[in-house]
C-alpha cells in the first residue's frame, strides 16, 4: 500500500480510545505509508509532456492512461481518488475508452477484408492493438503484401502519435519477422512528414525528431539486431537507415559520429552477401561504432542506460546465436565506458545473478562482458567478483546462494571456472600500467586459489589454462618489464603439468559418472575444445573416449603447453631441473599418442597442431648457454621412449634424440663443451637399439652413433678417419639387412670402434649404461648389450685398476635380474676375466654383497671351482680376509688393505668359504689348513656383539628381502657350520662326536660369557685330536692373537690359552715364557673379561708346567695380589683368589714372603661381600693358606684366623650351600689356630657335621660349652655386634648364630646377661624387612625367653 489513511493525535493508540469514536469523531489524515517511494511526484510526472529529470520522469513520460490495480474497498476507493487528484493524466470514463478502442480495431478491420474476422481479437483499449498488428505483419505480409502496403498507407492518415507508436514493435522480439516492414514504414513516414512540411532537398538522409518512449531501449534493440544483418534480406541495411533517420530522436550527442559512421556500415553490408561476410569482422565493426557513440556522450550517463537495455535484451534469447554473443560484447563495451562506478556494479551483479553458469554461451558471453568491462573498470571489475568471493566464504545470503542451490555441482563448477576466466580476461583487456600493480594479487591469486579450491574437472582445467595464457599474454605485451618477476610462476607451473598428466584420468572419471545429465552438460559445455561433439550422432562414450592418454581427442594438451610457451618467456627464468620436468610432461603427454590415420583429417591436425606446440617449447626451453645441460636432461628424458616396447615410441624418441645431437654439433663451437663421461652414457643408451627387431629403428641408432662419434672427434679434437666412416657405412648396410648374423656383427664391429675411441672413464659410463637398461627390452637388446660389455673388458681390461669396483658392481647388480642363460653366462665371464687380473678388488666386491646368498652369487663362486688352482687361491685369500680385521696394519700396501677389514662382512666370508669347502675336492690342501681354519673361524665369535648377532648387512637384507631371516643367517651358526663341514671333508669324525658329546656349541652360542667357555672347551678337545705339527702350529697362533691391537681377538685367543696352559705344549714348544708375558699384559689391561681370563691362564700354570710355578713365583704372586687389590672388580678379584689357591699347593710357606699378609688381610675382607663366589673363593683361600702355614707365619695367621673367626662362624648358615660348605672346610683347618684341637678331631670323625651348617654350629657351641665355657660367652660378646651389620646376610646369620649361643650357654654365664636389653634389641630385629630376619629374630626371642627364666631361677636357687 502506497497512500493510507491514520487519525491524528490522541487516536493514533487505538487501545487508549473507544473504538466507536473512531468511525464517528476525530480528522482524518491522508499522507503516503513510505514516504521514501515519492508516489506523489512520480504521478505528477505522468503527463504527456513531462519530462523533468524527477527520478521516475522516463517511466511516466508520455502515458495517457494509468491503470491501477486495487482492492474494492473504501481503502483502494480512497487511493484512487488520491491518485486521480495527483495525476495531471486524463480520467477517461471507462465507455469512452472502450469506445475508440473499438472503432480503431474496426477501422483496421475493414483495411484487411474479410482475413481480419479470422483474428478473434478483443477490444484492447490501445490505438492500435498488439496482437492485431503481430497478425498484420507477420501472417500477412508473405500473402498480400497489397494489404499490407494498404494498411500502411492507411496509417499514414493517422494522428502522429498513434502512428509513432509503431516503434514500439520493433522493441518485440515477436515481431522479429516483420522488423523490414516495420523499417520501411518509418523511414516513408519520415519523407512523408518532410514533402508535407515542404523541408527542401537535401543529399542526406532526412532525420525526424520525435519524442521516443525510451531511445537507449530502442538503440539497444536495433544493435542486437545489427549483429545478424542477412538474417533477412536486406534487415541490416534498413535498420541502419532507421538509426540513421532517428539519430536526433535517439541521442543526439551521437548524430554527427552516426552521419559518418553509418554510411560506411550500410556500404559494408551493400557490398557483400551472407555468403561472403565475415560474422568477426562484423561485430569489429558494431563495437567500434558503439565506442565511438558512446564517447559522444560522457557526462550524461547514457552508457548506463544502454547498458541495462542491453542487460535486459539478454533474456529474450535461450539459444547460442550472434545475437546474444554480440549482445555480451555490447554490454561489456558500454559499461566500460560508465562514469558511476557504482551503478556498473549493480549491473555487473544483476548480469551474474542471471547467468546459467553450467551454459557454455552465457559463461563465455559474461566472461567477454567482465573483461570488456575492465578496460575502463578494472577495480569495479575485481571489487565485484571479491565481494562474489567472499560472501561465498562467508556463506551470507545472497544471490550467489540462490545459485548453488539449483544444482551445487554444477553451479559450483561453472561459477568458479567464470571466476578464473573472468580474471584472465580482465588481465588481457585491462589498461598495460594497472595491469602491472593487479597481476599478482589479485589476479594471479585468485586464479590459482579457485582452480585449487575446485573439483578440477575438464572444463575448469579449459577454464584455468585459458586464464593462464591469457595473463601470460598479456605481461608480455607491457612494456619496461625487465625488472619485473612473476612471483606465483612456479605454482602456475605445478598446476599446469598436473592438468597435462591428469588428462586421462580425468576423463575417465566422467565416463565413469552415473549422472546422465552432469555429463551431457559437460560435452555441452566443451564447446569448441572437443572435436566431436554430440549433435554429430556421437555419444558421450564416445566423445569422452577420444582423449585417453595414446590418443588426441581434444586442445587440453595443446593449451597446456602453449602456457608453459607463454610462462616460459616471463622472469624469472626457468632453472635447468624445471626445464627438465617441464620436457618431460610435454614428451609424457605427446610421444606415446599413436600417429593419426590418413582419413581422419580434424584429429590429424590436432595431431600436428600439438605436435607443432611441443617443438616450440623445445624451441623456448632451449638456451644455448645451457646446452650441455640441456643435452643431458633431453636425453635422460628420451631414454623411457627409447627403452618402450612400443616400435613408434623408441622411433619418435631415436628421432628426436638424433635431432637433439645434430642441433649441438651444429652449436658446439658457441656453447660449453659436453663431459666425456656422458658420451659414455650416451653411447650405452643407443647402443642395444644397433640389434633391434626394427629396421628404421637399427638405422636411426647407427645415425646418432655417427653424429656421438662426430662430436667426440670434434671436442676432444681427435681425427675421425675415412677408414671409420667408411666402416660405418658398411656396419649400416649391414643393420639394414634381415640377417641376425651380419646384425650382430656389424654391432660388434661397432663397438670396437666406440672402444677405440673413447676412454676408459667413458667405456666405464658406458658399460653401466648397457648394464642398467639390460632386461628392459627383448633378447635382441641384452645380447648388443653383452657383446659390446665383453669386447670392452676383452679390449682394456688391464687399464682398469681403478674402475673394477665400479664396472663389477655394475655387472652383479645386473646379473641379480637377467634370467637368460647366455646372457648371464656372458657377464659371469666377464665378472672371472676381471678377477684374474684384478683379484683383491673383485674378492671385495663379491664379498660385499649381502646375505642370503643368492643364485647369482653362488653361480659366480661355483664358476670359481672350474678351475681348482685358481679356487684354491681364492680360499687361501678368503680366509686371510677372515684374519684381516684381527691383525694389526702397520704397514698398509695400499688403500684395499686399509679399507678391507671395514668393507667386508664377516658373515659373508664365512659363507664362502664353506661353500667353497663344500664343492672342493678333498687333498691335502685342506688338512694342512685345519688349525688355522679354525682358529680363523673360532676368532669369529668376537667379531660381532652378542646383544646384535645379526650384522648390520643382515638388517639391510632382512628390509630389502621378503621372508623371514633363517636360523643359519647368523655368524656364530655360520661359523659352526662351517667349522662342522671342514671337520668332516678332513675326516675328523671323534672330533667331531666329542664336540657334540661335550655340548660344544651351545655353549659357543649361549651367551657372551659361554662362548668364550666354549671356545676353551673346542680348543681342548682339538688339542686331544690333533698331532703335535697341528697343536703347535694352533699354538703359535694364539699368541699371535693375544698380541693383537684387536680385543675381541686378544679375548678369544686368550680363552684358548687357558687351555693351552693346562697342558706342556706350551712348555716343550718353549713357548711358555712369551705366553707368560702376554698374558701379564692380560692382567693389567683395563678390559675386565681379558683380565679373568688371563688371571685363569695363569693360574693353569700349576697344571701345565707345575715345576715352573716357584721359578716365577714372584711374577706370578704379585699379579694375583693385584687382582686382589682391585676395588672395582669382584670378578677380577674372584679369579685371583682362585688362581692363588691352584698355585699355593706348588709353594712352601716362605715361597710367600711378604704377601701372606697381604692375602690373608684380603680374604678377610672378602668374607662379608654380597657376591657369593667371591665369597667362596676366599674362604677357599683362606683354608689354603692355614695349610700352607708351618711355624715362621703361624703366629701371624693366628691373628688372622682369630679377627675371621666370628665371620667364618657366620657364613657357615650362608644361603650358598658350597658357600657355607667352604666355610665349614675353612673352621676345620683353623680350628688348630684356636687351640681347638678336640673340635678338629669330632668335626672330621662326623660327615653329617659338615654338612648342615645349623648342626656344625650347634656341635661346636656344644663342644665348646663342655670344654671352654668362657669361649662361648666371648664368642657371644663378638656375635651380638654383628646384628647390626649393614648387611642383611650377616645380620640374620648373627641373629641365628645368637640363639645357638645362648641355647648352648652355661647358666652361670647367662646370670651376667642383660635380658632385657637384649629383648629390646631383637624385638627392633622384628621390624627389619630382609627376607628371613623375621623368622631368625622371633626364634631368637623365644631361645632368650627360656634362657632368662633358667638364669632367674637359678638365681633365685
Amino acid at each position: 500500500m502506497c497512500i493510507g489513511e491514520q487519525e491524528e493525535g490522541t487516536y493514533v493508540k487505538w487501545d487508549k480510545v473507544d473504538p466507536a469514536e473512531l468511525f464517528s469523531q476525530g480528522p482524518t489524515e491522508k499522507k503516503e505509508a513510505n514516504p521514501k517511494v515519492n508516489m506523489e511526484k512520480f504521478l505528477q510526472v505522468c503527463g504527456p509532456s513531462q519530462g523533468t529529470g524527477v527520478p521516475g520522469a522516463v517511466e511516466g513520460r508520455g502515458r495517457d492512461y494509468i491503470v491501477l490495480w486495487l482492492d474494492c474497498d473504501k481503502e483502494g476507493k480512497n487511493i484512487c481518488f488520491k491518485s486521480r487528484d495527483e495525476t495531471p493524466c486524463p480520467f477517461l470514463p471507462m465507455e469512452a475508452l472502450s469506445k475508440g478502442a473499438s472503432q480503431s480495431v474496426l477501422d483496421l478491420l475493414n483495411n484487411v477484408e474479410m482475413e481480419s474476422a479470422k483474428t478473434a481479437i478483443t477490444p484492447p483499449g490501445l490505438a492500435v492493438d498488439k496482437a492485431l498488428a503481430l497478425e498484420i505483419f507477420t501472417e500477412k505480409a508473405n500473402r498480400n503484401p497489397t494489404m499490407v502496403k494498404n494498411f500502411l498507407t492507411y496509417c499514414l492518415q493517422m494522428p502522429e502519435e498513434d502512428r509513432l507508436r509503431l516503434l514500439c514493435y520493433i522493441l518485440d522480439t515477436d515481431f522479429s519477422e516483420s522488423l523490414i516492414p516495420l523499417c520501411i514504414y518509418m523511414i516513408n513516414l519520415a519523407e512523408h512528414q518532410l514533402r508535407d512540411k515542404d523541408v527542401g532537398a537535401s543529399t542526406a538522409m532526412p532525420c525526424i525528431h520525435v519524442d521516443l518512449p525510451a531511445p537507449q531501449k530502442l538503440l539497444a534493440r536495433l544493435l542486437v539486431l545489427l549483429a545478424s544483418p542477412y538474417k533477412f534480406k536486406g534487415q541490416g541495411i534498413a535498420i541502419l537507415k532507421l538509426l540513421w533517420i532517428l539519430s536526433q530522436s535517439i541521442a543526439p550527442s551521437m548524430a554527427d559520429v552516426w552521419e559518418l559512421e553509418i554510411p560506411l556500415l550500410i556500404q559494408y553490408l551493400a557490398g557483400h552477401t551472407k555468403f561472403s561476410w565475415s560474422q568477426n569482422t562484423w561485430e569489429d565493426k558494431l563495437v567500434r561504432f558503439l565506442e565511438s557513440s558512446l564517447k559522444k556522450t560522457q557526462g550524461l550517463n547514457w552508457s548506463m542506460w544502454l547498458s541495462k537495455e542491453l542487460s535486459h535484451q539478454l533474456d529474450s534469447f535461450h539459444s547460442p546465436t550472434p545475437e546474444k554473443a554480440f549482445l555480451y560484447r555490447a554490454l561489456g563495451v558500454s559499461l566500460a565506458t560508465g562514469l558511476d562506478a557504482d551503478k556498473v556494479e549493480v549491473l555487473l551483479l544483476e548480469l551474474l545473478d542471471r547467468t546459467d553458469f553450467s551454459n557454455f554461451v552465457d559463461r563465455e558471453g559474461v566472461v567477454l562482458a567482465c573483461g570488456l568491462c575492465a578496460q575502463g573498470q578494472v577495480l569495479t571489475v575485481l571489487r565485484v567478483f571479491r565481494e562474489i568471493e567472499k560472501r561465498i566464504q562467508e556463506s551470507q545470503p545472497s544471490w550467489q546462494i540462490s545459485i548453488w542451490q539449483r544444482d551445487q555441482s554444477r553451479w559450483r563448477e561453472g561459477l568458479q571456472a567464470v571466476l578464473m576466466e573472468v580474471y584472465g580476461c580482465v588481465a588481457s583487456y585491462c589498461h598495460p600500467q594497472m595491469l602491472r600493480s593487479l597481476v599478482e594479487s589479485p589476479i594471479a591469486t585468485q586464479i590459482v586459489q579457485h582452480y585449487s579450491s575446485s573439483c578440477q574437472d575438464f572444463s575448469l582445467k579449459l577454464a584455468f589454462l585459458k586464464s593462464v595464457i591469457q595473463l601470460a599474454s598479456a605481461l608480455q605485451r607491457v612494456e619496461n618489464m625487465e625488472d619485473f618477476q612473476f612471483g606465483l610462476k612456479g605454482t602456475v607451473t605445478g598446476i599446469i603439468m598436473v592438468c597435462v598428466d591428469m588428462t586421462a584420468e580425468v576423463l575417465s572419471v566422467a565416463l565413469a559418472s552415473d549422472r546422465g545429465s552432469r555429463s551431457q552438460d559437460l560435452v555441452q559445455n566443451m564447446g569448441p575444445v572437443v572435436i566431436k561433439v554430440a549433435d554429430q550422432g556421437q555419444g558421450l562414450k564416445e566423445i569422452l573416449q577420444a582423449e585417453p592418454a595414446e590418443r588426441l581427442g581434444s586442445t587440453l594438451r595443446t593449451m597446456a603447453l602453449y602456457a608453459l610457451i607463454h610462462l616460459s618467456k616471463l622472469k624469472p627464468f626457468y632453472s635447468v631441473e624445471e626445464k627438465d620436468a617441464l620436457m618431460d610432461i610435454g614428451l609424457h603427454s605427446l610421444i606415446s599418442i599413436v600417429p593419426p590415420e590418413e582419413e581422419n583429417d580434424s584429429i590429424k591436425k590436432l595431431y600436428t597442431d600439438a605436435m607443432r606446440t611441443l617443438a616450440q617449447l623445445m624451441e623456448n626451453l632451449m638456451h644455448w648457454e645451457q646446452y650441455p645441460m640441456m643435452l643431458q636432461g633431453m636425453v635422460q628424458l628420451l631414454e623411457k621412449w627409447i627403452l618402450s616396447e612400443k616400435d613408434w615410441e623408441r622411433e619418435k624418441a631415436l628421432n628426436l634424440c638424433l635431432g637433439v645431437m645434430q642441433t649441438y654439433v651444429r652449436s658446439v663451437g658457441v656453447c660449453n663443451p659436453l663431459k666425456l663421461e656422458h658420451f659414455g652414457t650416451l653411447a650405452g643408451l643407443i647402443a642395444p637399439c644397433t640389434c633391434d627387431p626394427h629396421e628404421r629403428i637399427r638405422v636411426a641408432s647407427i645415425d646418432v652413433l655417427s653424429s656421438l662419434l662426430d662430436l667426440h672427434a670434434c671436442q676432444t679434437s681427435s681425427l675421425a678417419g675415412t677408414s671409420k666412416k667408411e666402416e660405418l657405412l658398411v656396419c649400416k648396410e649391414d643393420l639394414g639387412s634381415g640377417n641376425s648374423e651380419r646384425i650382430f656383427g656389424a654391432s660388434a664391429r661397432i663397438s670396437k670402434l666406440v672402444c677405440v675411441a673413447f676412454s676408459c672413464e667413458e667405456m666405464v659410463s658406458l658399460t653401466r649404461k648397457l648394464c642398467k637398461n639390460m632386461g628392459a627390452r627383448d633378447l635382441q637388446h641384452d645380447k648388443a648389450s653383452v657383446t659390446w660389455i665383453d669386447t670392452f673388458l676383452q679390449m682394456r681390461v688391464k687399464e682398469l685398476e681403478d674402475k673394477v669396483a665400479e664396472i663389477l658392481s655394475t655387472i652383479l647388480d645386473r646379473l641379480r635380474r637377467v634370467d637368460h642363460p647366455e646372457v648371464r653366462r656372458h657377464l659371469i665371464e666377464g665378472i672371472l676375466l676381471l678377477a684374474h687380473h684384478h683379484q683383491d678388488a673383485v674378492l671385495t666386491l663379491l664379498l660385499m654383497q649381502p646375505l642370503p646368498m643368492e643364485s647369482y652369487l653362488t653361480e659366480v663362486w661355483l664358476a670359481v671351482l672350474e678351475d681348482m688352482r685358481f679356487a684354491r687361491t681364492i680360499l687361501h685369500a678368503l680366509v686371510g680376509r677372515l684374519q684381516c680385521p684381527f691383525s694389526t696394519h702397520t704397514n698398509a700396501m695400499s688403500k684395499t688393505d686399509i679399507c678391507r677389514p671395514v668393507t667386508v662382512d664377516p658373515l659373508m666370508l664365512v659363507c664362502t668359504i664353506h661353500l667353497l669347502m663344500k664343492k672342493m675336492d678333498q687333498d691335502d690342501s685342506l688338512t694342512d689348513l685345519l688349525p688355522e681354519v679354525v682358529y680363523t673361524l673360532l676368532l669369529q665369535f668376537g667379531s660381532s656383539p652378542w646383544l646384535e648377532a645379526v650384522s648390520p648387512d643382515q638388517k639391510m637384507w632382512h628390509l630389502v628381502y621378503s621372508g623371514a631371516v633363517p636360523r643359519d643367517i647368523n655368524l656364530q651358526r655360520a661359523v659352526i657350520k662351517c667349522i662342522k663341514s671342514l671337520l668332516l671333508r678332513v675326516k675328523r669324525e671323534g672330533l667331531m662326536t666329542s664336540l657334540e658329546e661335550q655340548d660344544t656349541w651351545r655353549r659357543l652360542l649361549e651367551n657372551s660369557t659361554s662362548f668364550l667357555e666354549g671356545i676353551a672347551l673346542l680348543t681342548r678337545l682339538c688339542l686331544t685330536n690333533m698331532g703335535s705339527h697341528h697343536r703347535q702350529q694352533l699354538s703359535q697362533l694364539v699368541l699371535k692373537g693375544m698380541d693383537s691391537d684387536v680385543l675381541t681377538c686378544r679375548m678369544i685367543s686368550t680363552a684358548m690359552c687357558v687351555e693351552l696352559m693346562r697342558s706342556p705344549i706350551l712348555q716343550q714348544g718353549k713357548l711358555l715364557k712369551p705366553a707368560l708375558l702376554l698374558l701379564e699384559s692380560g692382567v693389567d689391561y683395563e678390559d675386565e673379561v681379558l683380565r679373568v681370563f688371563s688371571v685363569r691362564a695363569l693360574g693353569n700354570m700349576a697344571h701345565g708346567a707345575p715345576k715352573k710355578v716357584r721359578k716365577y713365583r714372584k711374577r706370578l704372586l704379585k699379579k694375583f695380589v693385584c687382582c686382589l687389590r682391585e676395588p672395582s672388580s669382584i670378578y677380577v678379584a674372584s679369579e685371583g683368589m682362585a688362581s692363588l689357591t691352584k698355585i699355593l699347593p706348588e709353594l712352601r710357606e716362605w715361597d710367600l714372603g711378604s704377601t701372606f699378609d697381604t692375602i690373608s688381610r684380603q680374604c678377610r675382607t672378602f668374607f662379608d661381600s654380597e657376591n657369593e663366589l667371591l665369597r667362596q673363593n676366599a674362604f677357599v683361600l683362606f683354608g689354603k693358606l692355614a695349610g700352607v702355614v708351618r711355624i715362621t707365619k703361624r703366629h701371624l695367621f693366628k691373628r688372622e684366623v682369630k679377627k675371621a673367626w666370628v665371620p667364618l662362624m657366620l657364613h657357615c648358615l650362608d644361603p650358598c650351600a658350597c658357600t657355607a660348605k667352604a666355610c665349614m672346610e675353612t673352621i676345620s683347618h683353623c680350628l688348630r689356630f684356636r687351640g681347638f684341637s678336640g673340635l678338629v678331631m669330632v668335626h672330621g670323625q662326623s660327615s653329617a657335621c659338615m654338612e648342615d651348617g645349623t648342626f656344625f654350629l650347634w656341635t661346636t657351641c656344644e663342644l665348646l660349652t663342655q670344654t671352654k665355657p668362657a669361649a662361648i660367652y666371648d664368642l657371644f660378646l663378638e656375635t651380638i655386634h654383628y646384628v647390626e651389620s649393614s648387611s642383611s646376610l650377616v645380620r640374620i646369620a648373627a641373629c641365628k648364630l645368637t640363639g645357638i649361643i645362648l641355647d648352648r650357654m652355661p647358666v652361670r654365664y647367662l646370670q651376667k646377661l642383660d635380658f632385657l636389653e637384649l629383648r629390646n634389641k631383637f624385638q627392633e630385629l622384628q621390624l627389619d624387612e630382609a627376607d628371613g630376619m623375621l623368622s631368625a629374630a622371633l626364634n631368637t626371642l623365644g631361645i632368650l625367653e627360656e634362657c632368662s627364666q633358667h638364669g632367674l631361677g637359678a638365681h633365685q636357687e
